[in-house]
């Protein structure tokens, strides 16, 4: 009995000590647009940092792929929560919404919408959650081409894509890798957003730009 009794203690202790370590960094939940491409490279951070997938949560949108639905479902990932993929109701302190500009006509009503929802809605826990969108003009793959080069005037996606395979060849959406391959210049890569974000900003289209430097500096300092 003794020893059954020193088990159930062993067992809590672990028990707390998990949560505790999961309670110790923010958490933060992260739709996307895209169901491959985003979901890997952010997926990919969080693994590389060692990040507890109970504090950072990525999940594609389910509700479709123009901007406004992803900042639906985004909203409603968080209210309800989804239990089949481990995501209990109002459990996070930051959601961002990550879309891209390209032609999607719902494009600016999605930034209101994310601007609406900031400091709106609150947690378990009773503490006002931070609400953002991640946009980038005209696609992601323009924060994975800063990696390797600076981009000043308005460029369409697909020549985002042509001249991004001139520095990773055979570069295609949904393979996975590019955080494992653009890494090691993440610092000029952030550089260079921060750099248009001081020019343009998500409302400023057709002008480079792209948020996602902010997403991924949050992601790689978490545990600080």
């Amino acid at each position: 009995m003794g020893r059954d009794n020193q088990a159930k203690d062993r067992q809590l202790r672990r028990k707390e000590t998990k949560e505790s370590r999961r309670a110790s960094y923010a958490r933060i939940l992260i739709v996307t647009e895209g169901s491959k491409t985003e979901p890997l490279y952010l997926e990919e951070i969080r693994a590389a940092h060692q990040l507890h997938s109970a504090n950072v949560a990525v999940q594609p949108g389910q509700m479709g792929t123009a901007p406004i639905q992803v900042v639906q479902y985004a909203q409603h990932l968080f209210e309800e929560g989804d239990l089949h993929r481990g995501i209990r109701p109002k459990s996070f302190d930051q959601v961002y919404a990550v879309f891209d500009r390209d032609d999607h006509d719902s494009y600016f009503n999605a930034l209101d919408l994310a601007q609406a929802l900031d400091g709106k809605l609150r947690n378990e826990n009773r503490q006002l959650v931070s609400f953002k969108a991640i946009a980038s003009i005209p696609s992601f793959e323009l924060w994975l081409l800063l990696h390797h080069e600076d981009v000043h005037a308005p460029i369409r996606r697909d020549e985002v894509m042509a001249r991004l395979r001139q520095h990773i060849p055979g570069y295609e959406k949904g393979t996975g890798g590019a955080f494992a391959i653009t890494r090691s210049r993440l610092e000029v890569a952030t550089q260079r957003a921060q750099a248009l974000a001081a020019k343009f900003n998500a409302h400023t289209a057709p002008e480079p730009f792209t948020a996602l430097h902010e997403l991924v500096m949050q992601l790689t300092t978490l545990r600080g």
